[in-house]
């Protein structure tokens, strides 16, 4: 291992650009995120192909070892790997997150000597040889639902000396045979917050996981559980993860288009499209209040493109044309028992007349019954979205 490339450097990195805070500077530089790394990891494919690209460590080991230490997100496991001979996937199934992102959410738990933890989606293990670490082996439980990765993830926690508890089981019903935690975190996205997480918290704790919806994965909710059953808090910040295996929304959007073989008569819409899909802001909110749906964009010569938006299990789906020759009114076809774009069009209208609100301005609240989306204040129905059921 070279100077450049180290546990220590890594640290150094992340704690220089701000990212890292110094109560977790000397955890991340004793723990070798290569150790937990597979022989084989995928990159983005940096040739202008869609999707990614191995990086085999016995072909190419500087290569390898110089990832293992970037601040970048690398997939670990790929549904498709064999395609086009092993050499490009398109379809990633669990990865090793990006370090800066690791060390915000590990910084947002608000650890302390003694207090214990539930990690759901135990990945590479990394995240949790950071926890052991810093709170030692008897106070982390990491609950991870795919066996192979289990496997893997053992083997690589033992060969660095650590010895967490890691259990085979779907997340969403964390690990009620170990609780109550004191702290919960997630790292895969998540859209409907199960209360088992909030249930295994302690009075007091904090629960952190990343949260989406299908135009958008997503935000950083950081969540406090209150004596009365429930949990409250705001969004933080981004942080888009892979989904849930539970929730994963249908990826093909022009499947749901082709489905349907004569395409609707063409209207038009006022609302440019930019507008919406162009504002992280406008996207979320556009998110949380046209549920269900995902979107794709076709790009086309000197800056056109359409914009598909699909609701895969209704069949609906709408696409708006861009032109930029100045036109104020764009092509428009909906399909299917839900009109989307109309559903688009309010959702965009509410977000203006709110003022426009970031991101987090927005927090959720978790209940037994369900879960709610408020805007600034908890509890506060006047300020929040108008949604179609509970969130």
């Amino acid at each position: 291992m070279s100077p450049e490339t180290s546990p220590a450097t890594l640290a150094e990195q992340l704690a220089r650009a701000g990212h890292l805070a110094p109560a977790w500077t000397d955890t991340f530089a004793r723990v070798d995120r290569a150790r937990f790394l597979p022989d084989r990891v995928w990159i983005r494919a940096e040739d202008g192909a869609d999707g990614y690209r191995p990086v085999d460590r016995a072909a190419d080991p500087a290569r390898w070892h110089a990832l293992a230490y970037e601040d970048r997100a690398l997939v670990t496991h790929v549904e498709d790997g064999e395609s086009d001979g092993g050499t490009r996937a398109r379809v990633p199934t669990s990865s090793a997150s990006m370090p800066r992102v690791v060390a915000r959410m590990l910084d947002a738990l608000a650890v302390a000597d003694g207090v214990s933890v539930l990690e759901i989606g135990t990945g590479t293990g990394y995240n949790a040889a950071l926890l052991a670490e810093r709170l030692g082996d008897r106070q982390v439980v990491s609950v991870e639902v795919d066996p192979r990765i289990v496997d893997a993830a053992r083997a690589n926690l033992k060969s660095t000396g650590y010895a967490p508890t890691v259990v085979t089981g779907d997340g969403r019903l964390g690990s009620p045979a170990h609780a109550p935690y004191d702290r919960t975190i997630a790292t895969c996205a998540l859209h409907t917050v199960p209360y088992a997480l909030v249930e295994q918290t302690a009075p007091g704790g904090v629960v952190v996981l990343p949260w989406g919806t299908g135009l958008y994965n997503g935000v950083l909710l950081r969540l406090t559980r209150a004596g009365d059953s429930t949990a409250s808090g705001p969004v933080i910040g981004d942080s888009a993860f892979m989904w849930n295996r539970g929730e994963t929304p249908h990826r093909d959007v022009m499947a749901t288009v082709r489905a349907r073989s004569q395409p609707p008569a063409a209207t038009t819409t006022s609302l440019d499209p930019r507008s919406v899909f162009g504002d992280e802001d406008a996207t979320f909110t556009a998110g949380v209040l046209v549920p269900d749906c995902r979107y794709s964009v076709g790009h086309g010569p000197d800056g056109e493109f359409t914009l598909w938006l699909a609701d895969h299990a209704t069949g609906s789906w709408t696409s708006v044309d861009f032109v930029p020759d100045g036109r104020t009114s764009y092509g428009l076809r909906q399909h299917g028992p839900r009109a989307i774009w109309d559903e688009v069009e309010a959702a965009y209208a509410w977000w203006r007349e709110a003022g426009s609100p970031v991101r987090t301005r927005y927090g959720l609240t978790v209940t037994p019954a369900g879960q709610h989306l408020w805007l600034d204040e908890p509890g506060s129905p006047a300020r929040a979205p108008r949604l179609p059921g509970p969130v």
